[in-house]
């Protein structure tokens, strides 16, 4: 009592309130006005944020579709073009899932990890995609099937690319095979799409093993059914090859079947099993 005591002002705290890094370089999150004493930060202008997001938000996903999609194409061409007769489906659908999942681990957190028309769609539907954002990742991805196709054949022997047909789809070679093909293809493609909604945008259900539950998926796919339509769940990983090969028999089959699927998830999503922030009715009060 009766004693003036002084206070020092905490190390590392300007006047004004501005925070400074204990090296006194750099500032905290905002930058101090001209004068230290009224005490108030500028906040970064809309044009400002803009302009240091718009690569991160728009570009870079673009640019990781359509790499991740050549990525996982040339690999899944490679093991048909390279397949032995002896394993069957066993090669394929082993290289394609555990490319997949892997690509998507390494990859996913950019984009979203989609590598497929389909699923962007069903991501766009569930709120996982936004609108102004599906043609291009459409684009890149169909860009990325043909640079994938054409590495598979530029390092594959002349001899087994064409007795493969380039990895192109020909399991459906008559008329009254495309009932079959085209309900497997959509069967297949929603197990598929669901993986990937459920695992990766679904809010109540995702899950940091989705990568591998996504590669699981494809390769449980092909093995179940890569006789009766060959599987390919996959307008991107159809239209590189039909491309390269120039085969294009049936080839609506891979685009129909697949982008059903993906209207079939998003609607499911949407309207039924989706968490209640995503659900549009039988939300709770």
């Amino acid at each position: 009592p009766g004693q003036q005591v002084r206070v020092s002002q905490q190390p590392g705290r300007a006047r004004g309130g501005c925070k400074f890094t204990p090296s006194f370089l750099l500032w905290q999150i905002t930058m101090c006005d001209s004068e230290f004493g009224n005490g108030k930060a500028k906040e970064p202008s809309i044009s400002g944020k803009w302009h240091m997001s718009w690569y991160e938000r728009l570009l870079q996903p673009c640019l990781v579709e359509l790499l991740g999609s050549a990525l996982f194409i040339f690999i899944g061409c490679l093991s048909v073009i390279e397949n032995s007769p002896n394993t069957g489906v066993l090669q394929p659908a082993l290289a394609h899932g555990l490319a997949l999942g892997l690509i998507i681990a390494t990859l996913g957190n950019i984009s979203g990890g989609h590598f497929n028309p389909a699923v962007s769609l069903a991501a766009m539907l569930s709120g996982g995609l936004t609108l102004m954002m599906l043609l291009p990742y459409w684009i890149c991805q169909l860009l990325g099937g043909l640079l994938g196709a054409a590495l598979a054949k530029a390092v594959s022997p002349e001899e087994r690319f064409w007795n493969a047909t380039g990895a192109a789809f020909v399991t459906v070679q008559e008329q009254r095979q495309v009932a079959g093909a085209l309900g497997a293809e959509i069967i297949l493609t929603t197990l598929l799409v669901l993986a990937v909604c459920m695992g990766a945008i679904n809010e109540k259900t995702k899950s940091p093993l989705a990568p591998f539950s996504i590669g699981f998926s494809v390769t449980v796919d092909i093995l179940a059914g890569g006789a009766v339509s060959g599987a390919c769940m996959n307008p991107a990983r159809a239209f590189g090859p039909a491309v390269i090969a120039n085969y294009w028999r049936f080839h609506w089959i891979y685009w129909l079947g697949p982008l059903l699927a993906g209207l079939l998830v998003g609607l499911l999503i949407r309207f039924f099993i989706g968490d209640e922030k995503t659900r549009l009715i039988l939300k709770g009060r």
